[in-house]
């Protein structure tokens, strides 16, 4: 199994030279069940969130943010589905994405998922900066954590991003261990980019 020095420095193999933030991101799902995450870090990933880029500046994205041993991470945990319940609970800190589907008004707010995803991202890359790893799970229960923070019909939980510290893989059990150690992988440029010119 690579060890955990490798998994903690897992580079892209890019066509490209990039940003280090962007080659060295990548998605864990093992993490330090003793690591904190600081006020300080915390505020910052959030803070990044908040800046990304939005459509006509709407904002249609909101965040419900919990630090392992709260009410609220444990509500979160408490709903995410299949076997992202296996290793979740490990992180510092998870973040609910929650889109704004309609405006007061009741008016559908289209790129709602655009928005949530790019601060999504920019939380991401917060993080690395910070010296975290973040994982992204779309397997939640969205209508449970709607009715378990009181949240209006308007607002839909969309994503839960896990934040935290990596840790050997080796806690995890095999089959999510051999994905932890698997190689990075993203189709190639030439089948992404349809017309270039």
């Amino acid at each position: 199994m690579t060890s955990t020095t490798n998994t903690l420095t897992r580079s892209t193999d890019s066509s490209q030279p990039l940003v280090p933030l962007l080659e060295e991101r990548w998605s864990p799902r093992s993490y330090d069940e003793t690591a904190t995450i600081s006020d300080a870090s915390f505020d910052a990933v959030l803070e990044a969130a908040r800046w990304a880029p939005s459509a006509n500046n709407l904002q249609p994205r909101r965040f419900i943010a919990g630090r392992r041993g709260t009410e609220t991470f444990r509500t979160i945990n408490e709903h995410l589905l299949g076997f992202n319940a296996a290793w979740a609970f490990r992180a510092s800190a998870l973040v609910v994405g929650v889109l704004e589907t309609v405006n007061e008004e009741g008016t559908e707010l289209r790129f709602a998922e655009y928005d949530l995803g790019q601060s999504v991202a920019a939380l991401a890359v917060q993080a690395h900066a910070e010296g975290l790893h973040v994982h992204q799970m779309g397997g939640i229960d969205a209508e449970g954590l709607r009715a378990a923070f009181g949240l209006d019909a308007r607002f839909l939980p969309f994503t839960v991003t896990a934040i935290g510290t990596v840790a050997d893989p080796s806690q995890l059990d095999e089959k999510i261990a051999e994905r932890e150690v698997a190689p990075r992988t993203r189709m190639p440029l030439d089948e992404v980019v349809l017309v270039k010119e």
